[in-house]
């Protein structure tokens, strides 16, 4: 057995599920008064209240950034404008490939992931490939995403997934609960398995220390809780109109660092707390631009 596999597995040891006693109203200081993990939130019929969601991702470089801005974005702002989806149009994002989010209203918890992470991958030379609409879980009606997804072999996305298991299972002892997105209607809807998973790990993704390819690594163009059912078959069509125009291969994406965010409700990122280079292993705490020793206090978030 190898390193990585043991240090997964003593990690998912202690990583049981943990219920409480629901409040009858979801509050945000109902989730802000233990260490513990409570999972009641998701026995509620409404979404949980959310507070501050955290995650680790990989920002997407300039040249991704560019050619979705001048190919993609003046055709999907006008495909939501026609549909009247205009908070859709104003959610504001920094690009990225999601790792993992945790829920805590712990403002220390960005700091608390940083010296959390377990051995970083390598730079992944990945590929963007495929437009398609995400619904968060069958029937649920809200929230939906407009996504474009990672195509799924060659070494990078092994790495990447491989690094996701070991993430899941370090940072997300950290989170004070579900994701308030995956409460409420969303969990209500959800098969027995990926239910498991919520309750266990907050995430999907991992099962007792096995990648089991339940994540699927894409970046979000589109952030909704419009009904689903009313945008389905034209954001479709939309989605199969661009993926004609798009590479045949797929567009080439270097990742060469990884960036500890705070995320929205629906998982679109406001801002970056520390940018890890994944060749040097070198940390910048983003909001002062210097360097951070791992192991000694940074300035607060």
């Amino acid at each position: 057995m190898n390193s990585k596999r043991r240090e997964v597995l003593a990690a998912l040891a202690g990583m049981g599920t943990v219920f409480a006693t629901a409040p009858s109203l979801a509050r945000a200081s109902d989730y802000c008064s233990s260490e513990e993990i409570d999972n009641s939130a998701l026995g509620q019929p409404d979404f949980r209240t959310h507070v501050a969601t955290y995650g680790l991702v990989y920002l997407l470089p300039d040249h991704v950034n560019h050619t979705l801005e001048t190919r993609v974005n003046p055709a999907l702002r006008k495909q939501l404008y026609a549909l009247g989806l205009h908070d859709e149009l104003r959610t504001f994002n920094m690009p990225h490939i999601t790792v993992v989010h945790l829920h805590s209203c712990d403002r220390s918890t960005p700091e608390r992931m940083l010296r959390a992470l377990p051995e970083l991958p390598p730079t992944l030379n990945i590929r963007l490939l495929n437009f398609y609409n995400t619904e968060a879980a069958a029937n649920a009606g809200v929230p939906w995403w407009f996504d474009l997804g990672v195509v799924k072999n060659g070494t990078s996305y092994n790495d990447m997934m491989a690094f996701n298991t070991l993430a899941t299972a370090a940072l997300t002892p950290l989170r004070d609960g579900p994701l308030p997105r995956c409460t409420g209607p969303v969990y209500r809807n959800m098969d027995n398995d990926s239910k498991l998973l919520v309750q266990r790990f907050g995430v999907s993704g991992v099962n007792d220390g096995e990648t089991i390819f339940r994540h699927n690594p894409h970046t979000t163009l589109v952030y909704s809780t419009s009904p689903y059912s009313a945008t389905i078959n034209p954001m479709n069509v939309f989605a199969a109109k661009m993926n004609r125009s798009w590479p045949r291969d797929g567009l080439k994406a270097r990742l060469n660092s990884a960036s500890i965010v705070e995320i929205g409700f629906m998982g679109n990122v406001l801002r970056e707390f520390y940018r890890i280079n994944l060749d040097s292993g070198e940390v910048w705490e983003v909001s002062s631009g210097k360097l951070v020793e791992v192991g000694e206090p940074a300035d607060s978030v």
